[in-house]
């Protein structure tokens, strides 16, 4: 789930790639497209600025942007964000193994894909009769090592071998909620498990005023990883409006600097929180367990609009 910004609808800054023969798929001349699928009414909505793009909201929601034409283009926010970790993750160009869990409309994905080329990348997406709509209307590129399971994310990340991905990538939503069984100290340890040496865990949440869900989704990061991070919107922060916030987690220093500069290019204003701001912005905050975990928070009425 994200917010696109108009001001900001281009590239990450990762190096220039050329994007490669698009295979077909829907074209703005036919329209935008609505159908059932298992977590709801799905519609992909033509991009009104990019001829070939086109985003998929799930109830009104909007979950993903993806340009036909350029898979590096990562259009809303939170994606752009998620991109810039991607971007840090290895030297430039250096393929990966990563794990998402949350598929979509595949964005994060085609952008590994085409920024790291030989990229080995599972996705984990419960909702089959999306991914059907996805791969007939807006395809992947032939040789992409994209492989997508029609499975629970949690379910996918516990069948995940040990020290077996470099990154994960956990953007679950059911609608417009994180469910709770993908937001515990169990869940993120399986995800430590997952990760190769030097390794990282990423995540999109969303949460708003007071921000209870996003202190505890710290804490519960926390109790499993030693260096963590936050990239949110000083608004959100500051419980101004509810929206996104990407953590970033590992056993491993990171490039908080680097990661600072690539943030402070975006035309949408983020801030990084990392060492005592961030344990202030916890504020005692309990981390999830399976026993205790309640799914994100209901956006506000207008939200989305």
């Amino acid at each position: 789930m994200g917010r696109s910004s108009r001001a900001d609808r281009g590239r990450t800054t990762a190096p220039p790639q050329p994007a490669a023969t698009g295979p077909g798929g829907r074209t703005h001349a036919q329209g935008p497209l609505t159908r059932p699928v298992g977590s709801g009414l799905a519609e992909l909505r033509p991009d009104r600025d990019r001829p070939a793009a086109w985003s998929l909201l799930i109830d009104g929601a909007p979950q993903s942007l993806v340009d036909l034409a350029d898979p590096t283009h990562l259009g809303f926010e939170y994606q752009r964000r998620l991109g810039h970790l991607i971007d840090l993750a290895a030297p430039p160009g250096r393929p990966l193994t990563v794990l998402h869990l949350g598929g979509g409309a595949l964005t994060l994905a085609r952008y590994v894909a085409a920024t790291r080329p030989r990229s080995r990348q599972q996705v984990a997406e419960i909702d089959t009769a999306l991914t059907e709509l996805v791969r007939a209307e807006l395809p992947l590129e032939r040789g992409w090592q994209i492989k997508v399971r029609g499975a629970d994310a949690r379910s996918v990340l516990e069948r995940t071998p040990e020290g077996s991905v470099d990154l994960v990538i956990t953007d679950v939503f059911s609608g417009a909620r994180t469910p709770a069984h993908c937001t515990t100290v169990e869940f993120a340890g399986l995800a430590a498990r997952a990760l190769a040496p030097g390794g990282w865990y990423t995540a999109n949440i969303a949460d708003g005023a007071a921000l209870p869900f996003a202190r505890s989704q710290v804490a519960t990061l926390g109790a499993v990883f030693p260096e963590l991070c936050l990239i949110a919107d000083p608004a959100v922060l500051r419980g101004k409006r509810f929206g996104n916030l990407i953590l970033a987690a590992a056993h491993t220093p990171l490039p908080i600097a680097d990661l600072t500069r690539r943030v402070a290019t975006d035309a949408a204003l983020a801030r990084v929180e990392h060492g005592h701001p961030l344990t202030t912005f916890t504020a005692g905050a309990a981390p999830a367990t399976d026993a205790t975990a309640t799914p994100s928070p209901i956006p506000p009425p207008g939200v989305f609009h």
